[in-house]
């Protein structure tokens, strides 16, 4: 009998062999997702120790006690949560500066409603961050902090510290973009282009899952195919998809944004690139770069889609000090905060930075008693037209 062109029979044989490996995979990843997972998002210790409206203020305490005689306060973008600076064990920006000593405070925006969406940005930034700074340094009998801000919230920093200068010891920004005349990355081109005040008049605050979709677009095969690809190749990995799991409820846990703060940004930032050229006004004060005499260490992401460099680093050569750094790292926008790679080059060179800047002028530290910590948040700031909002005492 003559033989077949092709080997059949060992075609069959492989064919039966991979399905069996598939079918012990298969069993593998069932037995993994059908088990108990660890996908705590924040899981550092923290207390609230201050509330205003939707925003509070987490406290995270070292250890050891603190090392440095300034806390830090974290200052993040609107857009995503907070909690990405403290992902899991051993992956936490949060973990790393409380070990080396740092005192962590960190704002958490919370859920912008439609009561909100009329707040600005001067709301935000003279208005809860600059409650938020008050309470903090009337907390611990000082007269200036570090502060550090991380994309939107790096912007929000900026401007911060070129209105309020005297309050802010040091200033790290994190992929904060402050000149947006570039072309790089798509986000840039849209925003450029967009009809904001149809948006804002239609939308009020700007949904969070069209935000989500519009990210999704910029990188579309590494953000809706090749992501899943590699989940399905490593689906019987308890540790892969566990952080997996994590990645995705941090990616779909978003704010909307708050309207009014998305219009003056949209137009005054991509559009008309005010504030890297100290033209921009917040809360009828110009936002004059030169204001910012304080040390400024400023990183960015060289593979950064969303931040490209050029959004970056133009911002220390328009500061008015002297003690500049800008350190650009191989990774892209979130890789910066939860690689291993930058884990090691991140953390470490901040709390490095923070010491070598940290001695202690004006009044002795003295900070407040840890228990009574919750019935501290009397603010003495100012709220600047926002409608319906008010303090809370927690």
């Amino acid at each position: 009998m003559a033989q077949p062109g092709i080997p059949v029979d060992l075609i069959i044989t492989k064919l039966a062999q991979d399905a069996e490996k598939v079918g012990k995979r298969a069993q593998k990843a069932a037995d993994v997702m059908l088990g108990a997972l660890n996908t705590e998002l924040g899981p550092t210790p923290y207390r609230i120790v201050y509330e205003e409206d939707r925003v509070r203020l987490k406290h995270y305490s070292p250890a050891g006690g603190a090392q440095l005689n300034h806390p830090l306060l974290v200052v993040y973008a609107q857009i995503n949560r907070e909690t990405m600076l403290d992902l899991q064990p051993g992956r936490s920006v949060v973990q790393n500066f409380l070990e080396g000593g740092v005192e962590v405070y960190m704002i958490d925006w919370g859920y912008p409603t439609q009561m909100d969406k009329f707040l600005t940005i001067d709301d935000h930034v003279n208005g809860y961050m600059n409650n938020i700074v008050d309470f903090i340094l009337d907390r611990h009998q000082i007269s200036q902090l570090h502060l550090m801000g991380i994309c939107m919230g790096g912007t929000f920093s900026v401007i911060y510290s070129a209105l309020h200068p005297q309050k802010v010891k040091n200033l790290v920004t994190t992929v904060t973009p402050t000149n947006f005349d570039t072309d790089q990355g798509l986000l840039h081109i849209w925003m450029k282009a967009i009809d904001v005040d149809r948006m804002v008049d239609s939308f009020g605050n700007i949904p969070a899952d069209l935000m989500n979709f519009a990210f999704l677009l910029l990188n579309p095969a590494r953000l809706m195919i090749d992501k899943y690809v590699g989940f399905f190749e490593n689906m019987d990995n308890r540790d892969f998809v566990e952080n997996f799991i994590r990645m995705e409820k941090w990616i779909f846990d978003s704010p909307d944004i708050t309207g009014e703060t998305f219009r003056q940004f949209v137009k005054d930032c991509y559009q008309k690139n005010l504030l890297i050229n100290s033209q921009m006004e917040v809360g009828g004060q110009r936002v004059e770069l030169k204001k910012i005499t304080m040390p400024l260490l400023n990183f960015y992401g060289k593979f950064d889609h969303l931040v490209p460099p050029a959004a970056c680093e133009l911002l220390s050569q328009r500061v008015g000090s002297k003690d500049t750094e800008d350190i650009c790292l191989d990774t892209g926008h979130i890789g910066i905060y939860v690689s291993s790679k930058c884990q090691r080059a991140f953390s470490p060179k901040i709390i490095e930075w923070l010491k070598a800047r940290d001695q202690l002028a004006g009044r002795p530290r003295r900070v407040a008693a840890r228990s009574t910590a919750r019935t501290a948040a009397a603010s003495g700031g100012k709220r600047k037209a926002a409608a319906a909002v008010k303090t809370k005492k927690v």
